[in-house]
């Protein structure tokens, strides 16, 4: 899709937001266009909530809540879901825990059902337990320790931050879950999966003063929660490059990551970053890709990304080499695309397609009624309470201009800031 295109389909998503008296805040938006409905629940708690000795609770909490409730029995959850026609799953981050059903629009009532049960009275037992913690060390084996580049986010996590809940990623320790108690579990959904510290999102085919009626006759009755209160870590600003290695059994070809510690996804400067990646490694045109991929031919692949995260972000670039060339030779290449950055105005031409690229980008995250319900939510938990973010977004991005996007480059992405991190077969010796 073109520009003007883009602009045209880049319509304003209407809302309707209020609190219950319990704390939930609800957010509703109606589309008619097709007869679906994706009811969501984002709970504020991530692995950051955890606490040392304790961690991967957030992440076990996201299997564990499908193990059934007070009216759901224990392996029922999903096949509700399916027989009427819907699909459902759930993921976490380091930050939130997000939840989701889509159905056609006839079993809204089914979908705010089981995500009030989930809520209310979740069945947390020993067998419960048990039975996830071997799904969830499945999913480490599969994910994780057994995937190519699988553990590389893990590691520059660990890496950039020292005290920082980041430092320990969002599978978290299995030692940890196994020495868990039963009552710590408890524990920690009483703490966190409240109301009050939860957004029922609502997006598709809906009649909103009904749906309220609806939400009030489900989650009214369920009880506030003690305030979830919590304190940002700080962590020092990194003086030195670090330079570490790791070895991963499942790869032949080696990668060269650079990491930088970024700001936190509320601010200015992370849409910058965005930008960033998108000039250094979106498509066949950009800066790294042009260099390393079509002239030099040393880089196999080449990326640059911001993983934007609540409290600080990660600032991710690598390559992996091609024809046996050397990784330090392929971080010298990016660096010098970094310096070019930093130091000259990227060209009026360039500026305009990345203004295209970002409102293409915005159309497309806004058609589906789950993205719609998930970006709602994102706003509201993650921009100080404003759910309009998302409508805010392609204004503040065409607002960036190309002095900015130079000055973040020359302000974070420095080679004294950044973690070096070798990525290596792992070889006999290597063991």
């Amino acid at each position: 899709m073109g520009f003007i295109g883009a602009r045209a389909n880049a319509q304003k998503i209407e809302f309707t937001e209020y609190d219950m008296p319990n704390g939930l805040h609800v957010i509703l938006h109606d589309d008619h266009h097709a007869p679906v409905v994706a009811v969501s629940v984002m709970y504020h708690v991530g692995s950051k909530n955890e606490v040392e000795g304790r961690t991967g609770f957030a992440h076990f909490f996201e299997h564990l809540l499908f193990e059934g409730s007070d009216n759901i029995k224990r392996g029922e959850f999903m096949k509700i879901v399916s027989a009427n026609g819907g699909q459902n799953n759930a993921n976490t981050t380091q930050d939130r825990t997000f939840y989701y059903e889509v159905f056609p629009s006839n079993q809204l009532e089914m979908g705010l059902w089981l995500e009030s049960e989930r809520m209310m009275h979740p069945v947390i037992n020993e067998v419960g337990v048990k039975t996830q913690n071997e799904v969830v060390k499945e999913e480490k084996r599969l994910s994780f320790d057994n995937r190519p580049y699988g553990n590389f986010i893990n590691f520059i996590g660990e890496a950039l931050f020292a005290k920082h809940p980041y430092h320990n990623g969002v599978i978290g320790s299995m030692k940890d879950l196994d020495a868990a108690k039963l009552d710590e579990f408890k524990q920690f959904f009483k703490q966190f999966y409240v109301p009050n510290n939860a957004v029922l999102t609502i997006a598709g085919d809906i009649d909103v003063p009904k749906t309220k009626a609806l939400i009030d006759a489900y989650f009214g009755s369920i009880p506030k929660g003690a305030p979830v209160v919590y304190k940002k870590v700080e962590e020092q600003p990194l003086a030195k490059q670090i330079t570490d290695t790791a070895y991963d059994a499942n790869i032949q070809i080696p990668a060269i990551f650079s990491a930088y510690r970024v700001p936190g996804r509320d601010t200015r400067d992370s849409r910058i970053m965005e930008m960033l990646s998108s000039i250094l490694s979106g498509g066949s045109s950009s800066k790294m890709y042009k260099k390393m991929v079509d002239e030099k031919k040393d880089a196999l692949q080449v990326f640059a990304f911001n993983y934007p995260l609540e409290d600080y972000g990660m600032y991710i670039v690598g390559a992996l080499p091609s024809g046996g060339a050397n990784p330090k030779t392929l971080l010298t290449d990016m660096e010098e695309e970094i310096v070019k950055l930093q130091t000259d105005l990227i060209t009026p031409e360039e500026y305009q397609k990345l203004q295209n690229q970002f409102e293409d980008s915005f159309v497309s995250a806004n058609t589906r009624m789950l993205g719609i319900a998930e970006n709602l939510a994102n706003g509201y938990t993650f921009y100080h309470h404003d759910t309009n973010h998302l409508n805010e977004e392609l204004t503040e991005d065409k607002s960036i201009t190309r002095e900015e996007i130079r000055e973040a480059a020359r302000k974070y992405l420095n080679p004294n800031q950044r973690l070096v991190l070798y990525y290596l077969p792992k070889t006999k010796a290597a063991k």
